[in-house]
């Protein structure tokens, strides 16, 4: 019997493939939708076009540094291939169990939100019809196990598609704004004053922007699959940095003209419980028609945010498959090239932790049922964002320990820019954990105790590394050794 293939599917994707990939992930309607009227509301107010530059300037430093390190390590492992290559074997086993709880969690709150807004909001509005979020939330995410399945140029071509319809709404919005407050130039410069930036909470803007850039990261994790990883995974990462932060800021700016610079922290904050901002403002400004496009968009774009969020989990699990630390069952791909074991344990995993909120539903004070949105979804999608900005910051520290231990002589691109980052990300890291319950929207007991979850993975991750080197130094090594490897096996196949 022949040896199961243990590797990813080469020369797959282009920049605008991973792009598309890093940019469905954003979901950058969903972002629009949910992140940006919640960091105008609690943050900033007027001032949240600034807000979004200075995390994309953060996020650009980290970046500087991080695609350094992707031109010496392609693999699918990600943020825990980074640590493992500058912090050690114990730090990349911590930093991949904690990247791996927190896609596959994202994956599971997922289901949440776009089973909610499919069955129990668009559909109704546009229908008439109304279905139970898990109901239809499960077969929607047969059809992403699917797609992801058929192997990651299809993904990224069905996301390429869905990401060009949110970004054409988008900039439709923004530019109707525009023509109709009269090209008013004061609005802009108003939005952009010191007074107004630094109004309200600038740090609690700050962190609620940073999570509207989530997975921008992963564009590291398809370096195996990229045609010329060692150019196509740099450029890719600047061009999704660069291409978020300007469409956030565009778009923040458009709605805080829309609401008033100086009224907008007010008006935001009134229209949170109904969380609908930006859908009425497009509704008012693109009319009932385009307004009911942009729901159904909406649900596309948390469909593509699935289904990029899925790939990136799977190839977390495979990774860690793959280097033992995990069954090595996880690591065998299909002959498309995808990791199908990988997928099959993040699709089982989510689809039973949706499951236990669908049956335990809980109630308000009345006794009224609670959505998904105010459950699943502060467990899934909060859980992850904290999970990954602290995965940023060790990996940013990763950069900058390997390349001061390798006495790099390039200071600004391997010290200086992705130190800063580092800062930067950590001071995230540890607002996010203060105000976690912010971030997930919930203050619930068991959305409380989640962070506790990273101190586990911790702990298990630092034993699990002492009993590896003690019992298993097969194992042990290999956790570098595989990196290397792959490195090696990717020179001889692109080397004439």
């Amino acid at each position: 019997m022949s040896e199961p293939d243990i590797t990813l599917k080469r020369n797959q994707l282009g920049v605008p493939s991973i792009v598309f990939l890093v940019l469905a992930a954003v979901a950058p309607l969903t972002a629009a939708v949910v992140v940006l009227p919640l960091a105008i509301g609690f943050g900033n107010g007027g001032g949240i076009p600034m807000a979004v530059l200075i995390v994309a300037v953060v996020l650009m430093l980290f970046a500087i540094g991080y695609v350094q390190m992707t031109k010496e390590l392609v693999n699918a492992g990600g943020f825990y291939a980074i640590a493992v290559k500058g912090l050690g074997r114990p730090a990349g086993l911590v930093t991949g169990l904690i990247a791996t709880l927190g896609y596959n969690f994202f994956v599971a709150g997922a289901i949440g939100t776009t089973g909610f807004f499919t069955g129990q909001v668009a559909l109704p509005a546009l229908t008439g019809i109304e279905i139970n979020w898990y109901v239809i939330g499960v077969p929607i995410f047969v059809v992403i196990f699917l797609l992801a399945r058929a192997g990651i140029h299809v993904s990224a071509a069905v996301l390429g598609v869905a990401l060009i319809l949110e970004i054409a709404v988008l900039l439709a919005f923004a530019g109707s704004v525009l023509v109709q407050t009269g090209y008013d130039i004061s609005a802009f410069v108003d939005a952009f004053s010191p007074e107004v930036v630094a109004g309200g909470s600038i740090w609690i803007a700050l962190l609620l922007v940073a999570t509207a850039f989530l997975g921008f990261e992963a564009t590291a994790l398809f370096g195996e699959e990229a045609r010329e990883p060692r150019k196509t995974i740099p450029r890719a990462t600047y061009a999704a940095i660069i291409l978020i932060g300007i469409l956030h800021a565009i778009v923040g700016w458009a709605i805080v003209s829309a609401i008033g610079v100086r009224d907008a922290q007010e008006t935001a904050a009134a229209s949170l419980a109904s969380g609908d901002l930006l859908l009425v403002l497009i509704d008012t400004y693109l009319g009932p028609i385009i307004g009911a496009i942009a729901l159904v968009l909406l649900v596309v774009s948390m469909f593509a945010a699935q289904l990029a969020f899925h790939n990136s989990a799977a190839r977390y699990l495979f990774a860690l498959g793959r280097a033992r630390v995990l069954p090595r069952w996880l690591a065998v791909t299909n002959r498309n090239g995808s990791p199908q074991r990988a997928l099959t344990v993040n699709f089982v995993f989510a689809v039973v932790v949706a499951g236990v909120f669908a049956i335990a539903v809980e109630t308000d004070a009345e006794g009224n049922p609670l959505p998904p949105v105010l459950t699943l979804v502060p467990v899934g999608i909060g859980f992850a964002t904290l999970a990954i900005v602290i995965t940023q910051a060790i990996a940013a520290l990763a950069v900058v320990v390997h390349f001061r231990r390798t006495r790099d002589p390039r200071w600004w691109s391997t010290f200086v820019a992705p130190g800063l980052g580092f800062v930067a990300l950590l001071v995230f890291s540890i607002m996010a954990l203060f105000n976690f319950t912010l971030i997930a929207g919930s203050e619930a007991l068991y959305v409380r105790v989640l962070p506790w979850l990273l101190v586990v993975a911790v702990v298990g991750g630092l034993a699990w590394s002492v009993y590896l080197r003690r019992r298993r130094p097969d194992i042990y090594a290999g956790l570098s050794h595989d990196l290397e490897r792959f490195d090696e096996a990717l020179v001889t196949t692109t080397t004439p």
